[in-house]
């Protein structure tokens, strides 16, 4: 990774988390996949994250064997966007399973010129955390990576202060990504990097029920009797992948909010409350999370950048009245949408 790539992750950037898209037949649809991309270079986010758990786990199953062709086509497209692009655009892929699966997927990104891997400890939910540490060491040995504290809800497991203390010592750990959906456990992830003294960890909030909190909150620790204030810069998010021109403004506009040092508008707090609300509906909060792949391909079908809201598993789909929240969130929230900016553009991005 270059000095540039890191500064600009640790400046804070918009980086969904991709999803996949596919055709009826449950197919990679090429086309609109690279289509996605662009409209993410578009609307301004600073990087992707794909082979991720909103781009499906599935896609390293047999069956499917996607894992590769999904990266590589995104690699590809990456790359020619960033021929148009002053800093390329910030390249970070899934990584999970056990330890050989783990170092397999990192050397894969390496090879296709990921930046970075977000690693993923939900296939290692009963090891210790001496057999964690090793397991994360052994990985960054191959690819800088990016930790990330999943929800439990969605297939994560908890993550105590004292593993995420020894992890922020590993020297090839670039940032973090901060997605358990609780404020204890958030808590704690900010004091273990405060304490371990990294202040070069780029901190991303991966917690969409809780946005914009994040990233105006400042998060302040007494360390060795002084003041150590952390933020969380950016996010790396599901619900990022959808209405993104809107979710850069809105990180444009708390980067401001942040750096002006002035008490926050109250209008942050009120926003802050209808995104939390719009991520209630893509996410399926209602059932447990059930639909919240579908629920993205939804808003994305509306668009008109995906065909249908189809995910690899036929059983995978929107839950009862999911659709109906998410028209609701539409109808009472048009100013977080950037359905015109999709509309004005789409044509383009979707040519071969």
């Amino acid at each position: 990774m270059t000095p540039e790539i890191r500064q600009a992750l640790q400046r804070g950037l918009v980086i969904p988390a991709c999803p996949l898209a596919l055709n009826a037949g449950r197919k990679l649809d090429e086309r609109r996949q690279r289509a996605l991309l662009r409209y993410y270079a578009a609307a301004g986010a600073g990087g992707v994250a794909v082979g991720v758990h909103t781009t499906q786990f599935a896609i390293r199953a047999p069956a499917h064997g996607l894992l590769r062709p999904v990266l590589q086509l995104a690699a590809e497209e990456l790359a020619r966007l960033d021929a148009g692009r002053r800093v390329p655009l910030v390249r970070i892929g899934g990584i999970c399973g056990d330890t050989a699966q783990a170092l397999s997927e990192a050397a894969l990104l390496r090879e296709l010129g990921w930046h970075a891997g977000l690693l993923s400890l939900a296939a290692m939910r009963d090891a210790g955390e001496d057999e964690l540490i090793s397991h994360c060491r052994a990985v960054a040995d191959v690819l800088p990576i990016v930790g990330f504290y999943l929800q439990p809800a969605v297939g994560g497991r908890v993550l105590p202060y004292a593993f995420w203390r020894r992890f922020a010592e590993i020297e090839n750990v670039i940032a973090i990504k901060i997605a358990p959906f609780n404020r204890y456990q958030t808590l704690e992830v900010l004091r273990a990097v405060a304490e371990a003294g990294r202040d070069d960890l780029a901190l991303y909030t991966g917690n969409d029920d809780s946005i914009v909190l994040d990233l105006l909150t400042p998060w302040r620790f007494q360390v060795g009797g002084s003041t150590v204030e952390r933020r969380l810069v950016g996010g790396l998010l599901g619900h990022w992948s959808v209405w993104t021109r809107k979710a850069v403004e809105l990180l444009e506009e708390c980067h401001r909010v942040v750096q002006d040092g002035s008490p926050i508008p109250a209008e942050f707090l009120r926003r802050a409350n209808e995104v939390t609300d719009s991520n209630a509906a893509f996410f399926d909060a209602a059932n447990g999370f059930a639909g919240c792949i579908p629920g993205l391909h939804e808003v994305l079908r509306r668009q008109g950048l995906f065909e249908g809201p189809w995910c690899l598993d036929p059983r995978e789909g929107l839950s009862p009245g999911q659709g109906d929240e998410i028209d609701r969130v539409y109808a009472a929230y048009p100013h977080l949408n950037d359905d015109a900016f999709v509309a004005a553009h789409l044509d383009r991005w979707l040519l071969d």
